[in-house]
């Protein structure tokens, strides 16, 4: 028993420390993206920022608590080492995944607003002067 508590108790710290990490990390490095793929609308730019951390912690804190119940549980030293690999492993697997989604989620909204964008410059280039 007292394997399975420190094992649970040192996932649930580990799990948490890096969802937090990544997403301050996120946050702070997404904003400049996100500036570009509003058109500079800064307002807009961190009110989806802050919504998309709030969805993260949620999405990943909800994984953690539920994937907690899953799986054998340690007995030993060995399989408590074991326990947190694993436990750990997915939980960096599952924030990598849905880092990359952001990603393409984002490069599609920046390529839509890069178009719009160049589509405006190119018609004001071609309309005919006064």
């Amino acid at each position: 028993m007292p394997h399975t508590i420190v094992a649970y108790g040192l996932y649930l710290a580990i799990s948490l420390a890096l969802t937090a990490w990544v997403a301050r990390t996120l946050h702070r490095n997404g904003r400049t993206f996100l500036v570009d793929a509003f058109n500079g609308r800064d307002e807009l730019a961190d009110s989806v920022n802050t919504l998309l951390v709030v969805g993260f912690y949620l999405i990943n804190i909800g994984y953690v608590t539920l994937a907690l119940k899953y799986g054998t549980k340690p007995h030993s030293t060995v399989t408590a080492i074991e326990f947190l690999s694993s436990k750990v492993g997915l939980v960096l697997i599952v924030l990598g995944a849905m880092h990359f989604f952001n990603l393409f989620v984002f490069g599609m909204m920046r390529r839509r607003a890069t178009h719009i964008r160049f589509a405006r410059e190119r018609a004001e280039y071609l309309a005919p002067g006064p």
